[in-house]
């Protein structure tokens, strides 16, 4: 024992000692241990002394336990003691405390399945770990994957992930999530979603590959190996599954709480669909296949909403409707198979009841005969060399023989769904590279152990081999990386193993000789086994007490198998002629099945057989054909050649493990079991891999790391400049034994333990200076808390206050309600108990009135009993009457018909004669009509027998009607006797009755009115003494209320002034999140655009030759799509640049001339209306004075139709009387045989009833129109509606010529009405006529008033303008009134508007030609003045006196009297010419760059020269010549930026111009709103002719999208600096430290060359500010810009906290707050405080906090709770669960105070999801801001080249 590990033995260490329960525990020494010692005295957690006596032999010490600061590392490797213990205690603790699943163990990820739903695999935490290097995150599956992706990208390599562990330990889940992240972060590369797909075929797997087991609800059956291809740019194109080993025994058997694969299952739940009527399936307890594990359903599951999911996935794939039938038949055809019943013949035979019900489905699902099915269940066909014979089965050999069959044919539709999902994953893109995922079985070991664990360790063998070996590799690699003397390190080769099994002679080839054997037999295989290994190989045993086993020593533990079943299993036998029965079947699906296993290169070579604990099968690779030979393979041959492919496949790529593992046996979340963790964590391969690693050096830090580290164990003296060197000096000091460590090029390399004793000697180093400065700090962390406390409690009162005001709200809101409440409850009670008296008085009124109507009743009884006799027999006769008139009718209507008919034939005849080309094509008509005319004849012949039967009905009748009559009349008068007799009894048994009643009903009264009046006097008196009482409570409860109400109303009012204040705030929101909704929509517009643009690039690429850019158009705004500039397709067809432009600017002209052309016929609409409405109310003043007139001529008319109505209803009632008289007639003659049916009296008094009825009807008809058109002359009157006043005539006369009477009257009358009504129009006519012109000569009077003062105005301003100024306002004035006629024009005749507009516009021409020449001239004559006066200056100023000519003698006098005249002033305008726009917008736009030419200029230059250009078109006005300089302009702007998108400046420099062209919209639009800040001045050089508004919104839209695009960009190049500089980066040196770390390396939080610093991002920022100042960028835009900045940075630096574990802790906090201080100090620094931008970074502020604040007592976790307002409840839980020690003196958070986080934050209303989202975009806002900028005073650089620009 070296010197180090005894002094490491010393008193208070902590050791492992081996426990039986727990299998290692923890213990400390109490007592030094000396070399000497034979044991160590200990003592255990929990407080119990014991002796651990160490091995005599060996004197080998228990292990170290690692210092608490490396518990719970990510990476395993980077403890410092490599041990078992260690290892276990590590998961543990990350797992239960930190409830985290994921470990990294070297280049292995281990994951312990939780049991429970976690939210760690989300799109955010995906896309948080694309893109990051392994070690930089905390281990995930996401991390494994990406790594992958990263390698495959970059080394151009082919990856595989293998996924292994036992069954429930998360194998599946783990794949489907390493899946998942691929096809998120690829995406596909067609427009198929292929990624959808590979992900569609999980659910299709799980249905028909997983089932239930007791360890797990979800297992795999089976294992897969899914390689999924992606192309040259890395996306995803298609996939490729190979299965191993499924389990098909389970669809035969189950244990007890397991169940058979989830698609039978599915299809028993989904049994009552309509669609599966014809399975014939029902409960799955109703099948032997179903209901063996007595667990038919797993809490939680849906089994039919899950088969729904199948169905989806299997069409998603491609798998049609049909298909999915015929799968899902033989799947019930299977589950029918299992409940045959074979009875017992004999002892050597079997048979199966004929018509089994079971057997009979199986026959119809599988389209076989029963016969040939049924016989070949219970027999089998030998085949000997000559004969051929057929032997009866026993009922257990007929039963495997059927289960041996079902499993087959399971087999078969496993193989056939696996090899077309890989058909639909398939694409015709090349693969480039592909990432396989392997979910396989891990390491098995059970009491029984037979040929399938056999199998399933042996594949593990492999693939332990292929793991030592890379393990090994990339060990090796680093140590020649780092140029360190190694020697060969000896790690555990399972090859020998391997041999064993595989190799000649081997175990797997003993087997395959033994099934050849014609008797061969498990027990000869046996003896063979042992006879051939056991001597020679030292990994194979026999067992003492058993003859039929033998135990192998695997890498992972010795497993004992059992030989029973061996051979049969490998044989895999299935009896052929049932196979040949399917084959012949008639559906075609199973014939296919069966089609597929003949082309496979080896049978489905699975296990039969019917115990046992699994059975196994590997699926068939279908790619090569083989011949009859290897059909014959045994299922171990072809397992080992799957194998050796698989090792092929895997070896060729580079691998990444996953090893999964399962915490308990009880599906228990977050519970963990040592003994089943240890025995899965030596079966996987970890330890492996931990003992490899500690066999060399296994702490590796870098030079700069352990200088950081150990920085505190250094004198100042020691540190010298190389760090190198320092590091080697110090080290040589530490440590004295070399071989400890080894100096490598970039990293030190540290033996086992080395850490550790490091450090202990940092810890107690700091321990010291911690002392130190604690009697310092004391005193201001107690100030602090005070503060801190005062700080709470003033946050406690407002809030506090503010709930008691929001209660207070919330009382009178309530009270408020309550009382509307009660008013209308109590007007419901009201009206309900109304409604109830109603009724009870309705009720009483029934009752009594029909007591009254039954008495009468009662009396004439027998008097109506005749009057119903009467009125049946009448009826009776009435209808026999009427169905004689009836009949008559119809016969004349018959022969009326026919006599038309007959016309009408004689015409067609006769057009028929004349048109013979009708006969061709008619030729069989006549003949048709004949038969016609015979039918006819035919039908009237049976009319006349009908007739005939009527007559003798009627005869039979009357006779019945003679005897019905005298017995009438012998009842009338026995009726009318009993009548009178009743009358009189009934009469006076009420009268004795009522009296009686009146007696009782008085004595009663009166006894009641003596008892009433003596209760009343008692009442009255205890009334007046309680209303005393209640007087003075109400006076005191008044004086209450009255405080209560001034209370309450001072409540009230600071109530709503707060709630006022939320409600804004509210508002406030609601607006930004609708501009956020409205700036998405912008965004997502432009990535639309820019995404057409580039396919239209690709478009012009391949159709043009000449290289070229073309760029599409974008459209204004998703709301302005009516401003579109032009059409894509239009666009598409165009052939060059230029002619693009001018379509973009006729569209974007013809576009806003429309829209102009829009609001002028709106105006003239409106205009019109109103004419409309002031016709009407001249109108309504006309007939107002006429409606005197009109009453009395609607009077007349009314009398006149009264009298037309007396007079028909005389005649009604003449008719009437006629009708009784003919009836009594009728009634008198009855009984004569005169008036009997069918006499001509009778006939002559019927036709003369018909004529009356008929006559009646008429008249009844007249009545009705004649009151319907009096009700409507009425309405008429009533509403004065001039519509219908002026219709009457037509309305009439169509009523009236509807009446049937058409005699002279009705004409006279309807000719008065026409000629009232005509008379009636023509006047009010004139008169609307004459009222009109009254109303035009009016307006006429008011124009010429407003024209004169108008006049008068401009002659008054004009006066005081200076003469050039006059000539212009006189222009002005003269093209505003041209403007006017023609807007007059226009409106009163169209084509004279055309011709005057014309004229108009040729004089404003004329006009503006004029001034121009003038303008010119004076220019012209100006300059030339100048150009005079410095000449005679400069002659002057040389002359001398004494030399003068005579010529300048005379010139001499004119000097003085030269006056200049003043120059004239510009007017802020910019002219060019139209053919210039294109050169304007180059130079200005396109070739201007920010870095050069613009750094120089006026801010916001460009802007203002295109507003000058604008304005002058608009002082022209030019609209055309305005549209195409808006859409040169905002198409140059967004070109520009697509093509220099990604520069900053670019991007910063065309945002403040676009504002700032925005702004000078606004400012000179000419709207009052913005115009108050303007000078005297600019408010002359105001747009005058157009109005731009729409315009505005539009240049705004793409502000916002610059706005995004500058965010973008920035966002680019904060990204990389920001977890660098915020987070690794040491801001404050040796606060931290660096914890050691393991394989996976992170990045370095020291300052190397190329590492962004705090002061990297502060450097930039100040850059992005000092731009957008140096652009002129507005000031309130900048705050935006800066507050979006600061929240990229907390977000970003946030997320990546939550990620990563090696962060949080106490002094990483500090360095977080330090560096938000700073940030804040630049705020401060550019004035920007008020922006917001530091409440964006109040969750990382929260979250350092957090990091640094006591988490212990409930105190703590109250001001925890308090304190982190602005994180949420998962994110608060995550910090705490990853807080991790830095140094000794540190604690961990425990379990409990997370938990009382939890129950404190669990009423908070949140959004579950962990990070924050960094792609969040604040809406943007363009708040107006005025320039004080003189147009005219702007000059225009020549650097611009814009000389052919004149100012006006």
């Amino acid at each position: 024992m070296n010197r180090e590990l005894e002094y490491m033995f010393v008193e208070r260490a902590r050791v492992w000692i081996p426990d039986a329960e727990e299998v290692w525990k923890s213990a400390e020494l109490t007592k030094d241990y000396k070399n000497d010692d034979a044991s160590l005295q200990l003592m255990l957690e929990d407080g119990t002394n014991i002796e651990h006596k160490l091995d005599p032999k060996t004197k080998n010490l228990p292990y170290l336990r690692n210092p608490d600061i490396l518990v719970g590392e990510n990476d395993l490797t980077a403890l410092s003691y490599l041990h078992e213990p260690a290892v276990l205690h590590n998961l543990k603790v990350r797992f239960m405390d930190s409830k985290l699943i994921y470990t990294y163990c070297g280049i292995v990820l281990v994951a312990i399945n939780p049991y429970e739903t976690l939210q760690i695999y989300g799109t955010d935490i995906i896309h948080a770990y694309s893109g990051q290097n392994m070690g930089d995150m905390d281990p995930h599956i996401f991390a494994v994957a990406e790594e992958a992706y990263k390698q495959m990208a970059r080394d151009e390599r082919n990856q595989s992930i293998i996924v292994s562990g036992e069954s429930g330990a998360g194998k599946t889940v783990s794949a489907k999530y390493a899946m998942r992240y691929f096809a998120t972060v690829s995406g596909s590369a067609s427009e198929a979603n292929v990624e959808e797909k590979v992900l569609a075929s999980n659910p299709i797997m799980e249905a028909i590959g997983n089932a239930k087991t007791t360890r797990n609800d979800n297992s795999s059956r089976f294992g897969k190996y899914i390689e999924i291809g992606f192309d040259n740019r890395y996306r995803i194109i298609g996939a490729n599954m190979r299965t191993y080993l499924l389990e098909k025994s389970r669809v035969v058997f189950q244990a007890d709480e397991e169940r058979n694969y989830h698609v039978f299952y599915q299809l028993c739940a989904s049994s009552h669909l309509p669609e599966f009527k014809n399975l014939r399936l029902s409960s799955a307890n109703n099948f032997l296949y179903t209901r063996q594990g007595r667990s038919p359903v797993i809490d939680g599951v849906d089994d039919t909403k899950e088969l729904c999911t199948t169905r989806n996935a299997f069409t998603l794939l491609g798998i049609n409707e049909s298909y999915q039938m015929g799968l899902f038949q033989v799947l019930a055809a299977i589950l029918h198979l299992g409940n045959v019943e074979i009875k017992d013949r004999d002892s050597d035979s079997s048979i199966i009841a004929p018509n089994n019900s079971h057997l009979t489905a199986f026959c119809e699902l599988v389209g076989v005969t029963y016969q040939d099915m049924s016989q070949w269940l219970c027999h089998r066909k030998l085949k000997t060399a000559n004969e051929t014979y057929i032997k009866t089965l026993p009922r257990l050999q007929a039963t495997n023989n059927r289960d041996a069959l079902s499993k087959h044919i399971y087999a078969k539709l496993f193989n056939w769904i696996v090899g077309h999902v890989n058909k639909a994953l398939i694409t015709n893109i090349k693969q480039h590279s592909f990432i396989g995922v392997l979910d396989i079985y891990g390491f098995e070991t059970f009491e029984i152990n037979s040929f399938e664990q056999f199998c399933i360790n042996y594949a593990n063998e492999k693939l332990q081999q292929q793991f030592n070996m890379h393990v090994f590799k990339l060990e090796q690699e680093e140590y020649m990386r780092e140029q360190i003397p190694w020697t060969l390190i000896d790690f555990y080769d399972n090859q020998p193993c391997i041999n064993l099994i595989e190799a000649k002679m081997g175990i797997l080839d003993l087997l395959d000789e033994e099934c050849k054997m014609p008797r061969g037999s498990d027990d000869t295989w046996a003896q063979k086994l042992y006879n051939t290994h056991l001597k020679t190989c030292s990994l194979f045993e026999k067992p003492r007490m058993s003859n039929r086993a033998f135990i192998i020593q695997h890498f992972a533990d010795k497993v004992e198998y059992q030989c029973d079943g061996f051979l049969e299993k490998n044989k895999d036998t299935v009896n052929e002629e049932q196979i040949n029965v399917l084959k012949a079947s008639k559906f075609d699906l199973l014939v296919e099945l069966f089609q597929d296993g003949e082309k496979a290169t080896s049978p489905t070579g699975q296990v039969a057989g019917t115990g046992g604990r699994t059975r196994l099968s590997i699926k068939p690779d279908k790619s090569r054909e083989t011949s009859s030979k290897e059909h014959k393979k045994t299922v171990g041959c072809q397992f080992r050649n799957s194998l050796q492919m698989l090792m092929g496949t895997l070896n060729a790529t580079t691998p990444h493990y996953v090893r999964c593992i399962k915490p308990n046996d009880f599906k228990l979340g977050f519970t963990f079991d040592p003994k089943r963790a240890v025995q899965q964590l030596r079966a996987c391969g970890v330890l492996e891999t931990i003992r490899i690693s500690a066999a060399g050096f296994p702490s590796r830090w870098t030079y700069q790391e352990f200088f950081s580290r150990y920085r505190v164990l250094m004198k100042q003296k020691d540190v010298l400049l190389d760090k190198k060197l320092t590091c080697r000096n110090v080290l040589e000091k530490l440590v004295e034994d070399q071989d400890k460590y080894q100096f490598g090029k970039t990293k030190i390399f540290f033996r086992a333990g080395q850490v550790a004793y490091l450090e202990k000697l940092r810890a107690d180093k700091l321990r010291v200076a911690c002392i130190r400065i604690q009697k310092t700090i004391r005193c201001w962390l107690a100030r602090k808390k005070y503060l801190r406390k005062r700080s709470a409690a003033i946050t406690i009162q407002r809030f506090t206050r503010g709930y008691q005001a929001r209660c207070l709200a919330k009382f009178m809101r309530r009270t408020q309600a309550a009382t509307t409440i009660q008013k209308y409850q109590r007007m419901c009670m009201e009206r309900k108990r109304y409604k109830q008296k109603q009724a009870a008085a309705l009720a009483m009124q029934t009752i009594l009135r029909g007591y009254i109507a039954r008495l009468k009743y009662q009396a004439l009884l027998r008097e109506h009993k005749m009057v119903i006799i009467q009125k049946i027999v009448r009826g009776w006769l009435a209808r026999c009457w009427y169905k004689r008139c009836l009949y008559s009718i119809v016969y004349l209507q018959c022969c009326f018909r026919r006599m038309k008919a007959r016309r009408e034939l004689k015409k067609l005849k006769i057009e028929a004669r004349s048109v013979e080309h009708f006969k061709k094509l008619n030729k069989g008509m006549e003949n048709k009509i004949m038969q016609l005319q015979r039918k006819i004849d035919a039908q009237s012949k049976d009319n006349l027998l009908v007739v005939e039967k009527l007559h003798s009905l009627e005869t039979s009748s009357t006779a019945e009607k003679e005897k019905m009559r005298n017995e009438l009349n012998r009842l009338r008068g026995v009726d009318e006797e009993a009548k009178t007799k009743t009358k009189q009894v009934s009469s006076l048994q009420e009268e004795l009755e009522r009296l009686r009643k009146e007696l009782s009903t008085t004595q009663q009264e009166k006894k009641t009115i003596e008892d009433w009046a003596q209760t009343y006097r008692s009442e009255m008196e205890k009334m007046v003494s309680e209303l005393k009482d209640q007087n003075g409570l109400l006076k005191k409860d008044k004086d209450d209320l009255n405080r209560s109400i001034q209370e309450q109303s001072q409540q009230m009012t600071e109530k709503m002034a707060r709630v006022i204040a939320e409600e804004t705030q509210q508002l406030e929101t609601d607006l930004n999140e609708e501009r956020s909704r409205y700036q998405n929509l912008l965004t997502e517009q432009r990535r639309l655009e820019e995404k057409y643009d580039d396919l239209k690039e690709r478009t012009l690429a391949s159709n043009i030759s000449k290289p070229g850019h073309r760029r599409t158009d974008s459209t204004h705004s998703s709301n302005e799509s009516e401003y579109t500039y032009n059409s894509e397709y239009a666009e598409l067809e165009e052939g060059s640049r230029a002619a693009e432009d001018v379509t973009r600017g006729i569209d974007t002209s013809l576009t806003l001339k429309l829209q102009k052309r829009l609001t002028e016929l709106e105006q003239e609409k409106q205009s019109l209306r109103n004419e409309l409405e002031n016709k009407e109310d001249q109108f309504q003043r006309a007939r107002a004075r006429d409606d005197v007139e009109f009453k009395k001529a609607r009077g007349a008319e009314l009398e006149y139709e009264s009298l037309k109505r007396q007079e028909l209803e005389s005649e009604n009632k003449k008719l009437k009387h006629n009708l009784a008289e003919m009836r009594q007639s009728l009634l008198g003659d009855a009984a004569t045989n005169s008036g009997a049916p069918g006499s001509p009296a009778y006939k002559v008094l019927l036709d003369q009833l018909n004529s009356s009825c008929e006559e009646l009807d008429v008249r009844k008809e007249e009545v009705l129109i004649l009151r319907s058109q009096l009700v409507s002359q009425k309405e008429a009157m009533h509403h004065k509606d001039e519509k219908e006043t002026m219709t009457e005539p037509s309305v009439y006369v169509v009523d009236v010529s509807k009446l049937k009477d058409a005699d002279e009257i009705k004409q006279a009358y309807v000719g008065l009405k026409d000629t009232n009504r005509l008379l009636e129009h023509q006047l009010q006519t004139q008169r609307r006529g004459h009222d009109n012109e009254v109303e035009a000569l009016r307006g006429e009077l008011q124009n010429v008033k407003e024209e004169n003062n108008r006049q008068q105005q401009l002659l008054a301003q004009n006066l005081q303008l200076p003469p050039e100024a006059r000539i212009e306002a006189s222009l002005q004035h003269e093209i505003t009134r041209l403007t006017n006629e023609n807007l007059e024009l226009m409106a009163d005749d169209p084509t004279a508007s055309r011709e005057a507009r014309v004229i108009i516009l040729r004089r404003m021409v004329d006009l503006m030609e004029q001034l121009e020449k003038q303008d010119r001239t004076i220019r012209k004559l100006k300059k030339q003045l100048k150009v005079y006066s410095k000449r005679i200056g400069e002659m002057g100023a040389g002359q001398t006196e004494g030399q003068t000519s005579p010529g300048q003698m005379v010139d001499e006098p004119i000097h003085p009297v030269n006056i200049p005249r003043r120059e004239k002033d510009f007017q802020g305008m910019l002219e060019y010419k139209k053919e210039d726009e294109l050169k304007l917008v180059k130079n200005l736009i396109l070739e201007l760059k920010p870095r050069g030419v613009a750094v120089n200029l006026i801010p916001g230059l460009p802007a203002y020269v295109l507003f000058m250009c604008l304005r002058h078109a608009d002082y022209v006005n030019d609209d055309q010549k305005v549209r195409t300089l808006l859409t040169s302009t905002i198409n140059s702007i967004k070109k520009i930026l697509k093509k220099r998108g990604d520069d900053f400046e670019t991007v910063s420099f065309w945002l403040s111009n676009t504002c700032r062209f925005l702004h000078c919209l606004k400012q000179y639009s000419g709207d009052e709103a913005f115009m108050k800040h303007n000078t005297s001045r600019q408010n002359e050089h105001t747009l005058s002719n157009f109005d731009l508004a729409e315009y505005r919104q539009v240049i705004s839209d793409l502000a916002i999208q610059i706005y995004q695009q500058l965010i973008k960009c920035m966002e680019n190049i904060l990204q990389p600096m920001i977890v660098s500089g915020m987070l690794e980066h040491e801001t404050i040196q040796g606060v931290s430290g660096v914890k050691p770390t393991g394989l996976r390396k992170r990045t370095s939080s020291i300052a190397d060359e190329g590492t962004y610093t705090l002061d990297s991002i502060l450097r930039q920022l100040s850059a992005f500010h000092s731009t957008m100042c140096q652009h002129g960028t507005d000031p309130e835009l900048i705050k935006q810009v800066v507050k979006q900045q600061f929240y990229i940075i907390g977000a970003v630096t946030l997320n990546n906290l939550l990620l990563r574990k090696d962060m949080c802790s106490w002094s990483k906090g500090m360095q977080i707050r330090y560096n938000v201080s700073q940030l804040e100090e630049w705020l401060r620094d550019k004035g920007l405080m008020m922006c917001g931008a530091k409440e964006t970074l109040e969750p990382l502020i929260q979250a350092a906090q957090l990091l640094q604040v006591k988490k212990k007592t409930d105190e703590d976790a109250e001001a925890i709770c308090s304190m982190c307002l602005a994180l949420t409840t998962a994110q608060i839980v995550k910090v705490l669960n990853l807080y991790t020690p830095v140094n000794e003196f540190e604690e961990r958070v425990s379990v409990s105070f997370i938990r009382t986080i939890q129950t404190r934050l669990r009423d908070r209303c949140e959004s579950p999801q962990l990070l924050m989202d960094t792609k969040m975009i604040y809406p943007v806002t363009f708040p107006f801001n005025p320039s004080s900028l003189a147009l005219e005073t702007i000059q225009i650089p020549g650097s611009l080249n814009l000389g052919f620009l004149t100012r006006v």
